[in-house]
């Protein structure tokens, strides 16, 4: 494990500025992983591990990420991951490992190499169901759990709209003409975001490398969807969402989603009835972890979850 200088998120881009450390650690075959570190290590609170959707980064998670660390009532550390072939980890020569039951050796990796302890999981989209597996598989390591517009049942019209656009976006001359991508594929998803939003999308989406825009990820991430037959349905993963039993859980919902139903949603809240739901009106998959009402209840859910271990 190797760890870098704290660097500033740069400005310019409309997203909040914060410091964070990057870490390196070593996946189980090797590859080099990177992780943002937001404050303390040593903080005395729960600390929280954010895992990102399948052709996301960690930078999805900088404005609740600065949040959480620099709270004054309640510091606490906060890791943000890139997996593999995302951000600013390594790529891997094998497209074929792309797949959930590496990438969670890939977080369990984490775990062990930082010792990271028992910890709330903010999981957008492939991170939730990463955290649902991880529960099946490790459930100590979980104090809490945040499922970001995704549960036990997927719909697969979103996941084909997925399948549309990974690994085939545009090649934008600019930020703005990104914006502009962007708007065109999720509009209906995100109907009040105004100018300044797609922007911001579009520095999280893209990055520069030797003066031209590329995803912020191995566009051979289109294979590990090629396989998917969206004829039939995908294997709901309700064991693993009843081993988050107990720990406390929250449900983040887009009103838009065409990945989380609300027909799924009330089916969870059968399975738990002390389940915390938020619907974010207005955003689809996934909502955007930000704005000062979301950030505050996540906050709070937090804490709570700090009550529920220490019991």
């Amino acid at each position: 494990m190797s760890m870098a200088h704290t660097m500033a998120e740069a400005s310019g881009t409309g997203v909040a500025r914060g410091s964070f450390e990057r870490i390196a650690v070593s996946a189980p075959d090797g590859l080099k992983l990177s992780l943002r570190s937001y404050g303390p290590r040593l903080a005395s609170t729960l600390p929280v591990l954010c895992l990102p959707g399948l052709a996301r980064t960690a930078v999805d998670f900088h404005v609740l990420a600065t949040a959480l660390a620099a709270d004054p009532t309640e510091t606490r550390w906060v890791l943000a991951l890139d997996y593999r072939g995302r951000g600013e980890s390594e790529y891997d020569r094998n497209p074929d490992n792309y797949d959930l039951p590496v990438e969670l050796a890939d977080v369990m990796a984490v775990l062990t190499a930082l010792e990271v302890p028992p910890a709330v999981f903010v999981g957008t989209s492939r991170g939730g169901l990463l955290t649902m597996m991880l529960a099946a598989v490790r459930p100590t390591a979980i104090a809490g759990a945040i499922l970001n517009d995704i549960g036990p049942v997927i719909d697969p019209k979103g996941l084909m709209r997925i399948k549309s656009y990974v690994g085939k976006l545009p090649t934008p001359r600019s930020y703005d003409e990104g914006a502009d991508i962007l708007r065109r594929l999720f509009a209906a998803q995100f109907t009040r975001f105004e100018e300044g939003d797609w922007l911001e999308f579009a520095h999280r989406t893209w990055k520069d490398k030797g003066g031209t825009l590329v995803p912020d990820y191995d566009v051979k991430l289109a294979v590990a969807l090629d396989g998917a037959d969206f004829e039939q349905p995908v294997p709901p993963l309700w064991p693993q969402f009843d081993a988050l039993a107990r720990v406390p859980v929250m449900v983040i919902h887009g009103a838009n989603s065409d990945i989380l139903t609300g027909a799924t949603v009330s089916a969870m809240r059968e399975r738990r009835h002390d389940l915390d739901v938020i619907e974010v009106p207005d955003q689809g998959h996934a909502p955007v972890l930000a704005g000062h009402d979301l950030i505050h209840r996540i906050a709070n859910f937090i804490a709570f979850c700090e009550v529920t271990a220490r019991h």
